[in-house]
């Protein structure tokens, strides 16, 4: 089993939130975030594990106005740039399923990284060090942003390999189960063909 994480990555370089969390069939969950006034926004979600890798997805700024709609969707990822400041919502949806149970993970990016990173004064430009710090920096976040993606597809194919080696299992003990009652039948009707019948009497 995946363990249901919960985390919240703040205190970044940008604001954003990036968590793993669970959502049950029949359920509908929603995240909400404060941003400003144009502020470019990257939201990116992928379905981990549950049914058919599949939930619904919709996007609205702080008036009720859908930014992004979609449906029965595994991974996918939005950028806009915020028109008017306030509350923007997200929200999953799994009503369409009955039984299944979905864990989602979500990355909500506020903010340019570039833009909110320390910029010194233009009368002190940077030196060799602090150059490579920012070429640093940013090599970091590539590689955590390709880790990232890297543990979440091997954690879906993990979870489609356990489904799969299941079905498998299953299927071969109903075979053995088959080939067993098929022998015990032979075996059976071979006897009750040389078992002694009592004779009628004339």
């Amino acid at each position: 089993m995946i363990p249901i994480l919960l985390i919240a990555v703040l205190v970044t370089a940008t604001n954003g939130i990036e968590l793993t969390f669970e959502l049950p069939d029949n359920a509908n969950q929603c995240f909400y975030e404060e941003i400003q006034a144009g502020t470019e926004s990257v939201f990116e979600f992928q379905v981990v594990t549950g049914g058919q890798y599949d939930v619904d997805l919709t996007l609205e700024d702080p008036h009720g106005k859908v930014l992004y709609k979609d449906t029965k969707k595994q991974y996918d990822s939005y950028t806009w740039k915020a028109e008017t400041v306030g509350t923007y919502k997200a929200c999953f949806s799994n009503e369409f399923s009955t039984f299944s149970h979905k864990i989602v993970y979500m990355d909500w990016q506020i903010g340019n990284q570039q833009k909110q990173q320390h910029v010194p004064d233009a009368n002190h430009p940077m030196n060799s060090l602090e150059t490579s710090a920012v070429s640093i920096g940013d090599k970091l976040r590539v590689v955590d942003d390709y880790q990232t993606h890297h543990r979440l597809r091997e954690a879906t194919g993990r979870k489609r390999a356990e489904q799969l080696n299941e079905r498998v299992l299953l299927w071969s003990l109903g075979q053995t189960a088959v080939i067993v009652l098929m022998g015990v039948a032979q075996v059976l009707i071979l006897r009750s063909f040389f078992s002694d019948k009592p004779r009628r009497p004339f």
